[in-house]
């Protein structure tokens, strides 16, 4: 059997507002996307690693932490709005890069704001993905103190009610509801054409999506100031041996 060309795209622009120059800000002494960035190089099922942006201080950041080897792409500011969806930003890495390297058999997309996805992670979703049958494969982890069983909405009239209608909150505790799991933000590992033939980027029921689930601790996904704090907290909880201490995974 032939082996397969996997492309792995880690989409970072410039223009967070939450957090300013989140991808490049440091964080345990490197920058933000070095951290995904290391990982993915260090995998050995990925064929081809790349960091798309629009912004050039991103990209150097990247060049310098590409270890001669990450393929860097400038995307057209067009792609890098507060409201551009990642999809057409995967979709233009990809056919950028098949002009160079011929066309790819798997699309992932790797994130910056889940920096505490390690290489183990990355391959071993990809050995899921290939299994016959699967078209996608997402890093989620449990879904706690966010069950949907706790979220509400308020009505136009100001009530609060059950956000998810018939599915009432109940006197159980939480070790006693129903597991729920979220997408983490880190690894979204896709056959080719989910991406580009079908324009999926985060499955639908036609596909046949698998978990590979992650810890709380190394599923933060920064997308604020708190989030970013709470990363640093993690980070020296990582570095010391808290999983291994604990038995996380």
């Amino acid at each position: 059997m032939s082996v397969p060309k996997i492309l792995a795209v880690i989409p970072v622009r410039g223009g967070s507002k939450s957090v300013p120059r989140k991808n490049i800000r440091l964080l345990g002494g490197k920058p933000l996307v070095a951290h995904v960035l290391d990982a993915a190089l260090d995998s050995k099922m990925l064929t081809c690693v790349a960091v798309s942006s629009e912004d050039p201080e991103i990209l150097a950041v990247a060049a310098q932490h590409g270890r001669g080897r990450a393929e860097i792409i400038t995307r057209p500011a067009a792609l890098a709005q507060d409201d551009t969806p990642s999809l057409p930003v995967i979709v233009h890495a990809v056919e950028e890069l098949e002009k160079k390297h011929g066309r790819f058999d798997y699309v992932v997309m790797l994130q910056a704001t889940t920096p505490f996805v390690r290489t183990e992670d990355i391959d071993a979703s990809l050995k899921l993905l290939l299994d016959a049958g699967t078209d996608s494969v997402f890093s989620v982890c449990k879904a706690t103190s966010y069950h949907p069983a706790k979220m509400k909405r308020i009505t136009d009239d100001n009530r609060l009610v059950q956000y998810v209608e018939g599915m009432p909150e109940t006197q159980f505790t939480r070790q006693k509801l129903d597991p729920v799991y979220r997408r983490n933000g880190g690894i979204y590992a896709h056959k080719r054409a989910v991406v580009m033939e079908r324009g999926l980027l985060y499955g639908s029921d036609s596909t046949v999506c698998r978990p590979y689930i992650m810890s709380d601790e190394r599923s933060v996904d920064i997308n604020s100031m708190a989030d970013f704090l709470a990363a640093e907290a993690i980070f020296g909880y990582l570095q010391a041996g808290g999983e291994e201490k604990f038995g996380k995974k």
